[in-house]
């Protein structure tokens, strides 16, 4: 296990290095000053000479790369004053520091992941393991054909009508928006009500849909049928082999979905007007802001990374069968 963890995170390491190595040269390839959009478009030349040597920019390409890289590790010193780690720079747009950026941003995108993930892993897995359950009959039939539809709709889509009928047309609910929870658990809970929900539509049909054929397919496992031959009761078969069994592809989709979604919900933080990690990083990308955009995709990175070692932990315990060789 030790092992494992430890040549895993070695390697975390190394991708997140070449992540950063490819978006790092991949902006100098853009035929850009830099120092002018940060200045702006009526800017002297003596302002932008200021402005490029306080940036940095005035150094060789890899000199800025290697500075950026050991700044994660050790923290840099700007004008601006001390950034510690791990710094991921100074923005180019709006002179703040590029991790204080992410910090203001990723509580919105924490309550909006946390929130979703548990109503559509609740109703998702629910519903598709009573499906399973009532194989052929009209439950299933409804509860299958409900999924493939809802499944076919998009965020961009299904969340215009719903604050149509429930915010402008009806007023029942106020429009989204994020209030930290240390401040009012009441009005953060209704401020992210709608985004939970019309997430968790759509991502509990994909669940549901994952649920019912794992768990159907665990049902025929020989291991399965042979505690149902010993005479053991149905629920206990359920529950105790094939529910265990259908885990691991879920384990997986669920770590997928996570994954994306801390590293920012970039369609449902535009559809409900949400200031979040996913709209920082479009912000960033348009505004052509290296700083910003580095630091944004290293942070999703981490996250994906991280939750895939989690991922493989999961196997193992879900599954004695499997070894993290």
């Amino acid at each position: 296990m030790l092992q494992f963890l430890i040549r895993r995170l070695s390697g975390a390491v190394v991708i997140m290095f070449l992540i950063g190595a490819f978006t790092f040269f991949l902006f100098y390839t853009i035929p850009q000053d830099f120092a002018q959009l940060s200045c702006g478009k009526n800017c002297s030349p003596e302002n932008i000479a200021v402005i490029r040597e306080n940036l940095g920019l005035d150094k060789p390409i890899t000199t800025q790369f290697w500075e950026f890289m050991m700044g994660i590790v050790s923290g840099r010193d700007f004008p601006q004053g001390h950034c510690a780690a791990p710094c991921l720079g100074v923005s180019f747009d709006s002179g703040q520091f590029v991790w204080d950026s992410i910090v203001d941003r990723f509580p919105l995108t924490l309550s909006l992941t946390i929130g979703g993930l548990v109503i559509f892993l609740l109703f998702g897995l629910g519903t598709g393991l009573m499906a399973a359950w009532k194989r052929g009959t009209a439950l299933d039939k409804v509860v299958s054909g409900s999924s493939m539809v809802l499944s076919s709709f998009q965020i961009y889509f299904l969340g215009p009508i719903v604050l149509s009928l429930l915010v402008f047309n009806t007023g029942w609910l106020e429009s989204p928006k994020y209030v930290p929870i240390t401040d009012s658990p009441g009005q953060w809970f209704m401020g992210m009500l709608i985004p939970w929900a019309v997430m968790a539509t759509i991502f509990t049909a994909q669940y549901t849909r994952m649920a019912r054929s794992t768990m159907i397919e665990q049902l025929q496992e020989e291991h399965v049928r042979t505690a149902r031959a010993k005479g053991m009761r149905q629920r206990y078969v359920f529950f105790r082999y094939a529910w265990r069994g259908s885990l691991i592809p879920i384990v997986t989709i669920i770590g997928m979905d996570l994954s994306a979604l801390l590293s920012g919900a970039v369609v449902t933080e535009f559809t409900f007007d949400l200031a979040g990690i996913g709209r920082l990083a479009v912000e960033g990308s348009l505004s052509k802001d290296l700083p910003l955009t580095m630091g944004v995709m290293l942070f999703g990175a981490f996250f994906i990374l991280i939750l895939n070692i989690i991922v493989d932990l999961a196997y193992a315990y879900i599954d004695p069968r499997v070894r993290l060789a």
